[in-house]
Protein backbone atom coordinates (compact mmCIF):
# COMPACT_ATOMS: atom_id res chain seq x y z
CA UNK A 1 0.00 0.00 0.00
CA UNK A 2 3.05 2.52 -0.79
CA UNK A 3 1.29 4.31 -3.01
CA UNK A 4 -2.30 4.50 -4.08
CA UNK A 5 -2.85 4.90 -7.61
CA UNK A 6 -5.14 6.04 -10.29
CA UNK A 7 -5.84 2.30 -10.48
CA UNK A 8 -8.06 2.00 -6.76
CA UNK A 9 -10.09 5.15 -8.00
CA UNK A 10 -10.95 4.17 -11.24
CA UNK A 11 -11.50 0.48 -9.70
CA UNK A 12 -13.76 1.67 -7.38
CA UNK A 13 -15.63 3.74 -10.15
CA UNK A 14 -16.16 0.16 -12.13
CA UNK A 15 -17.43 -2.14 -9.33
CA UNK A 16 -19.62 0.89 -8.13
CA UNK A 17 -21.27 0.52 -12.00
CA UNK A 18 -21.75 -3.08 -11.58
CA UNK A 19 -23.54 -2.55 -8.07
CA UNK A 20 -26.99 -1.94 -9.52
CA UNK A 21 -25.99 -3.80 -12.86
CA UNK A 22 -28.45 -6.64 -11.92
CA UNK A 23 -27.85 -9.90 -14.20
CA UNK A 24 -26.90 -8.12 -17.51
CA UNK A 25 -22.76 -8.15 -17.49
CA UNK A 26 -21.47 -4.90 -18.66
CA UNK A 27 -18.43 -4.89 -20.81
CA UNK A 28 -15.01 -3.86 -19.58
CA UNK A 29 -14.84 -1.56 -22.54
CA UNK A 30 -18.52 -0.01 -21.52
CA UNK A 31 -16.81 0.42 -17.99
CA UNK A 32 -13.71 2.10 -19.62
CA UNK A 33 -16.24 4.56 -21.78
CA UNK A 34 -18.09 5.76 -18.83
CA UNK A 35 -14.94 6.06 -16.93
CA UNK A 36 -13.38 8.01 -19.40
CA UNK A 37 -10.21 5.81 -19.35
CA UNK A 38 -8.30 3.08 -21.93
CA UNK A 39 -9.61 0.39 -22.28
CA UNK A 40 -6.87 -1.67 -21.66
CA UNK A 41 -6.49 -0.22 -18.36
CA UNK A 42 -9.58 -0.91 -17.58
CA UNK A 43 -8.54 -4.45 -18.62
CA UNK A 44 -6.10 -4.97 -16.55
CA UNK A 45 -7.71 -3.51 -13.38
CA UNK A 46 -10.69 -5.89 -14.03
CA UNK A 47 -8.37 -9.07 -14.77
CA UNK A 48 -7.07 -8.00 -10.91
CA UNK A 49 -10.46 -7.75 -9.30
CA UNK A 50 -11.35 -10.82 -10.85
CA UNK A 51 -8.54 -12.97 -9.57
CA UNK A 52 -9.27 -11.55 -6.11
CA UNK A 53 -12.72 -13.32 -6.83
CA UNK A 54 -14.50 -9.52 -6.28
CA UNK A 55 -15.57 -9.98 -10.11
CA UNK A 56 -16.97 -12.71 -12.56
CA UNK A 57 -16.27 -12.78 -16.23
CA UNK A 58 -19.88 -13.62 -18.62
CA UNK A 59 -18.40 -14.92 -22.05
CA UNK A 60 -20.02 -13.96 -25.10
CA UNK A 61 -20.94 -10.90 -27.65
CA UNK A 62 -23.11 -9.57 -24.60
CA UNK A 63 -20.73 -10.73 -21.91
CA UNK A 64 -18.95 -8.46 -19.66
CA UNK A 65 -18.44 -8.67 -15.55
CA UNK A 66 -20.58 -8.80 -12.56
CA UNK A 67 -19.63 -8.81 -9.01
CA UNK A 68 -18.62 -12.05 -8.01
CA UNK A 69 -20.21 -11.28 -4.49
CA UNK A 70 -22.75 -9.45 -2.66
CA UNK A 71 -21.41 -5.33 -2.22
CA UNK A 72 -21.74 -5.65 1.25
CA UNK A 73 -19.12 -8.26 1.64
CA UNK A 74 -16.17 -6.83 -0.55
CA UNK A 75 -14.32 -4.38 1.27
CA UNK A 76 -12.51 -1.09 0.13
CA UNK A 77 -9.31 -2.60 1.70
CA UNK A 78 -9.87 -5.63 -0.62
CA UNK A 79 -10.30 -4.30 -3.54
CA UNK A 80 -6.86 -2.06 -2.94
CA UNK A 81 -5.28 -5.51 -1.87
CA UNK A 82 -6.26 -7.26 -5.39
CA UNK A 83 -5.28 -3.92 -7.66
CA UNK A 84 -2.38 -3.07 -5.88
CA UNK A 85 -1.12 -5.89 -3.93
CA UNK A 86 -0.17 -5.98 -0.03
CA UNK A 87 2.97 -3.73 0.11
CA UNK A 88 3.69 -2.01 2.82
CA UNK A 89 3.10 1.56 3.63
CA UNK A 90 6.76 1.90 4.34
CA UNK A 91 9.57 0.55 4.01
CA UNK A 92 12.47 1.10 5.98
CA UNK A 93 16.11 1.49 5.06
CA UNK A 94 17.53 0.56 8.27
CA UNK A 95 18.97 4.29 7.88
CA UNK A 96 20.05 4.05 11.86
CA UNK A 97 22.67 1.00 11.64
CA UNK A 98 24.40 3.34 9.25
CA UNK A 99 26.02 6.15 11.15
CA UNK A 100 29.18 7.56 10.46
CA UNK A 101 29.58 7.65 14.17
CA UNK A 102 29.44 4.02 14.85
CA UNK A 103 32.52 2.90 12.13
CA UNK A 104 32.00 -0.59 11.06
CA UNK A 105 29.74 -1.99 13.53
CA UNK A 106 27.01 -0.39 15.06
CA UNK A 107 26.38 -0.51 18.74
CA UNK A 108 23.71 -3.54 19.71
CA UNK A 109 21.21 -0.42 21.04
CA UNK A 110 21.63 0.88 17.76
CA UNK A 111 19.62 -1.43 16.00
CA UNK A 112 17.53 -3.02 18.74
CA UNK A 113 14.05 -3.58 17.69
CA UNK A 114 11.85 -2.10 15.42
CA UNK A 115 13.35 1.17 14.16
CA UNK A 116 11.41 3.52 15.89
CA UNK A 117 10.09 5.41 12.62
CA UNK A 118 9.27 2.17 11.30
CA UNK A 119 7.37 2.17 14.54
CA UNK A 120 5.15 4.69 13.73
CA UNK A 121 4.87 4.03 10.11
CA UNK A 122 3.23 0.30 10.98
CA UNK A 123 1.13 1.98 13.27
CA UNK A 124 -0.29 4.21 10.25
CA UNK A 125 -0.76 1.40 8.27
CA UNK A 126 -2.42 -0.21 10.52
CA UNK A 127 -4.63 2.37 11.25
CA UNK A 128 -5.31 2.96 7.72
CA UNK A 129 -6.02 -0.75 6.78
CA UNK A 130 -8.66 -0.86 9.51
CA UNK A 131 -10.25 2.46 8.07
CA UNK A 132 -9.91 0.74 4.33
CA UNK A 133 -11.69 -2.61 5.75
CA UNK A 134 -14.83 -0.90 8.12
CA UNK A 135 -15.62 0.81 4.64
CA UNK A 136 -17.49 -1.63 2.06
CA UNK A 137 -18.83 -1.04 -1.90
CA UNK A 138 -22.13 -1.46 -0.36
CA UNK A 139 -21.25 1.39 2.07
CA UNK A 140 -19.70 3.89 -1.12
CA UNK A 141 -23.14 2.90 -3.39
CA UNK A 142 -25.36 3.88 -0.44
CA UNK A 143 -23.66 7.45 -0.16
CA UNK A 144 -23.59 8.23 -3.83
CA UNK A 145 -27.40 6.75 -4.08
CA UNK A 146 -27.77 9.91 -1.38
CA UNK A 147 -26.02 12.13 -2.92
CA UNK A 148 -26.86 11.80 -6.60
CA UNK A 149 -30.38 12.48 -8.31
CA UNK A 150 -32.68 9.82 -7.85
CA UNK A 151 -32.61 9.73 -12.19
CA UNK A 152 -28.89 8.97 -12.03
CA UNK A 153 -29.33 5.06 -11.48
CA UNK A 154 -31.77 5.06 -14.21
CA UNK A 155 -29.77 7.01 -16.74
CA UNK A 156 -26.62 4.70 -15.71
CA UNK A 157 -28.91 1.85 -16.60
CA UNK A 158 -30.33 2.93 -19.79
CA UNK A 159 -26.78 4.20 -21.20
CA UNK A 160 -25.44 -0.03 -20.19
CA UNK A 161 -28.75 -1.25 -21.62
CA UNK A 162 -28.19 0.90 -25.08
CA UNK A 163 -24.65 -0.12 -25.45
CA UNK A 164 -25.25 -3.86 -24.66
CA UNK A 165 -28.16 -3.80 -27.44
CA UNK A 166 -25.98 -2.04 -29.84
CA UNK A 167 -23.70 -5.15 -30.03
CA UNK A 168 -25.70 -7.57 -31.72
CA UNK A 169 -29.49 -7.92 -32.34
CA UNK A 170 -30.83 -10.90 -30.66
CA UNK A 171 -32.86 -13.18 -32.54
CA UNK A 172 -35.79 -14.61 -31.08
CA UNK A 173 -36.59 -17.24 -33.58
CA UNK A 174 -33.64 -18.90 -34.48
CA UNK A 175 -36.09 -20.49 -38.33
CA UNK A 176 -36.69 -16.94 -39.42
CA UNK A 177 -33.42 -15.89 -39.33
CA UNK A 178 -32.79 -18.60 -41.44
CA UNK A 179 -35.34 -18.15 -43.76
CA UNK A 180 -33.81 -14.29 -44.55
Amino acid sequence: MAHLTASVEYGLHCLLTLVDAGPAPRSGKDLALFQGISPTFAAKTLAKLEKAGIVRAAEGVRGGYLLARSPDTITVLAIVDAIEGRKPLFECQEIRTRCPLFGAEPPAWASRGVCSIHAVMLKAEKAMRGALASETLADIAGQLERKAPAEFGADTKTWFDQRIAARRPRRSNPSKALAT
